[in-house]
């Protein structure tokens, strides 16, 4: 999957649990190495190495929100 910015994810209990109480992530940038993102109840940011957070999609734990199920903050 290409990620791009903008692009939200619902998150699962089992990416981690009670990470700021989010039920949502957003992608803020994107570089061929990581992956900065904004959890949907804070303010602050995250960085993600590109490959880990493929990894945490292909376990199911970050699933892809489309623009019809897009959830606002």
């Amino acid at each position: 999957m290409n990620l791009d910015k903008d692009m939200q994810f619902e998150i699962k209990s089992c990416f981690a649990p009670n990470l700021y109480r989010s039920q949502t992530l957003k992608i803020l940038e994107v570089t061929p190495s990581s992956v900065v993102i904004q959890m949907d109840r804070s303010s602050g940011r995250g960085v993600f190495p590109a490959e880990n957070f493929h990894y945490w999609i292909k376990r199911g734990s970050l699933i892809k929100l489309n623009d019809h199920h897009r959830r606002t903050s």
